[in-house]
């Protein structure tokens, strides 16, 4: 059984940036995808970023420019370094991976943005 770590959330300022990383462990093969949900109160689940073993990488319009999504397939980590943060980008913060058909959760870290 994959298990997914999250750790690195908390609060910071408008501008501000927080780096979240996320570790996995149980799986004895590489990961497919890796990367980041995010979900509000009341909102949809949102798709933040992805890495991919092949180095690929995609991220959603809002956070283009200011978030840049990491892999390590190895050692099967993902980081996401956020920069210039904003309050709208206040809310749980998921990892995901894939390995072959199946997709593995973390628990959630919070991201609050707020002066």
């Amino acid at each position: 059984q994959v298990q997914l770590v999250e750790s690195g959330g908390g609060l910071v300022q408008p501008g501000g940036s927080l780096r979240l990383f996320c570790a996995s462990s149980g799986s004895r093969f590489d990961y497919d995808v890796m990367g980041w949900y995010r979900q509000a109160p009341g909102k949809q689940r949102e798709l933040v970023a992805f890495f991919t073993a092949t180095g690929r990488t995609n991220y959603a319009e809002s956070v283009k420019g200011r978030f840049t999504i990491s892999g390590d397939n190895i050692k099967n980590t993902v980081s996401l370094q956020m920069n210039n943060l904003k309050p709208e980008d206040t809310t749980v913060y998921y990892c995901y991976g894939n390995w072959g058909s199946r997709t593995y959760w973390g628990q959630g870290t919070q991201v609050t943005v707020s002066s």
